[in-house]
C-alpha cells in the first residue's frame, strides 16, 4: 500500500470541510437594517410585502441577504437605538417602516441608503425635499389614502350625519397632517368637527368615551397608536352604537365599520422593488421618486354593522371589494 504524503492528506482533508461547509465571503452577504414602529397589521403586511419582493428578485433572507428586522414597540429611545446601531454595523440599507421610524433613521445617517413605507406625507416629515426629486439619501412609498372617497363613503352610509368625531395621536406628524385634511373634507361635507387627540393607546378609551356623546361617527386615520389598538376605540364605539370609517383596511378588519383604502402588502411589495434597483446600482435614493399605490379597496366590515345594528345599502355592498363576515 502507498504512502500518502503529509500534505496530500492535509488537501484532501481541507477539500472535504469545504464541501460540507462551503465558505460563503462577508461581503457577499447583503445586510438590510430594518425598523419598524410598532406590532399591528398594516405595518406587518408592508413588511411581509418588502421581504417577498426581494425574494422574487433573487435577494433572499439567509442566502445572499441578511435582513437584521427590529420592532421598536412605539418607543422613541427604542428607534434611536435601533438607528444608531443600524449605523454602527455598516449595513448596506435600511427600511423604516412608519413615519418616526424614517425620521430616527433619517436623523441617524446621511449615507446608507433609506427606504420608507407607510409613510403619509414624506414632505411634511422632512424626510425629503419634494415627492418628485427627493435630494439626499432617502425615498420610498407613501400609503397616503383617499381621505375624501373614505368620508364621502361615510355620508353615503349616514346620508343624515351632522357630526363627525377625529381621534388621532397628536405626537405624529402623518396622523396631524390627515386629521387636518380630514376635518376640511368633513366640514365641506356640511358636518361639525370635533377633534380628540391622544398620546398613547392608554388614552384612546378615555378620549373616545367623551366624545361618543357628542359625535355620530368617528373617524380614524392610518395612525400607528389607534391602528395598533383598533379594538380598544371599537369598544367604545359599539357601546354607543356609533360607526367607524378607518384609514386602512387591516383596521375595518380589527374593528371599523368600513374604508377605502390601499392594501399595505402591495405598498410594501412595491417599496421592495425600489430596493431591487438600489442594490443593482441602477438608482440611488436621492433621484428616486416617492412612489404610491393608485389602486384601493372598499372593504366592509358586516360583524361590526351588526355589533351597531347597522345594514349596509346594496349600492355599497355591490362595489365592496372585501367585506367582513360573510
Amino acid at each position: 500500500m502507498k504512502k500518502i504524503s503529509v500534505s496530500v492528506l492535509l488537501f484532501i482533508m481541507i477539500m472535504s470541510v469545504l464541501i460540507v461547509h462551503p465558505v460563503t465571503a462577508e461581503d457577499d452577504i447583503i445586510e438590510i437594517g430594518v425598523l419598524q414602529l410598532v406590532e399591528h397589521a398594516s405595518l406587518d403586511a408592508a413588511y411581509r410585502g418588502f421581504v417577498d419582493a426581494l425574494k422574487e428578485a433573487g435577494y433572499e433572507d439567509g442566502v445572499n441577504i441578511k435582513i437584521d428586522y427590529q420592532n421598536a414597540q412605539g418607543d422613541q429611545a427604542n428607534l434611536m437605538t435601533i438607528s444608531e446601531r443600524f449605523v454602527k454595523n455598516q449595513v448596506d440599507l435600511i427600511l423604516a417602516i412608519a413615519t418616526p421610524a424614517a425620521q430616527s433613521v433619517a436623523s441617524a445617517t446621511t449615507d446608507i441608503p433609506i427606504l420608507f413605507t407607510a409613510v403619509t406625507d414624506p414632505v411634511a416629515a422632512r424626510l425629503v425635499e419634494s415627492n418628485e426629486a427627493p435630494g439626499l439619501n432617502v425615498t420610498g412609498t407613501t400609503d397616503a389614502g383617499p381621505i375624501d372617497k373614505q368620508l364621502e363613503l361615510l355620508k353615503e352610509l349616514y346620508p343624515d350625519l351632522k357630526t363627525l368625531g377625529i381621534i388621532y395621536n397628536s405626537s405624529e406628524v402623518n396622523s396631524e397632517v390627515q386629521a387636518k385634511q380630514a376635518e376640511e373634507i368633513a366640514k365641506n361635507l356640511g358636518w361639525e368637527v370635533k377633534l380628540g387627540t391622544i398620546t398613547s393607546v392608554n388614552d384612546i378609551e378615555q378620549v373616545a368615551t367623551s366624545l361618543a356623546g357628542k359625535v355620530e361617527a368617528f373617524y380614524a386615520p392610518t395612525d400607528n397608536t389607534i391602528a395598533s389598538a383598533m379594538p380598544n376605540l371599537a369598544k367604545v364605539a359599539e357601546e354607543h352604537s356609533l360607526p367607524i370609517i378607518a384609514g386602512a383596511p387591516e383596521m375595518v378588519e380589527a374593528g371599523g365599520l368600513a374604508t377605502v383604502g390601499i392594501d399595505y402588502y402591495k405598498l410594501g411589495a412595491q417599496t421592495g422593488k425600489m430596493a431591487v434597483r438600489i442594490l443593482k446600482g441602477e438608482a440611488k435614493p436621492g433621484a428616486m421618486p416617492v412612489e404610491s399605490l393608485k389602486d384601493v379597496d372598499v372593504v366592509l366590515n358586516k360583524d361590526y354593522a351588526k355589533a351597531i345594528g347597522y345594514s349596509f345599502p346594496q349600492s355599497v355592498l355591490d362595489k365592496a371589494t372585501k367585506i367582513i363576515g360573510e
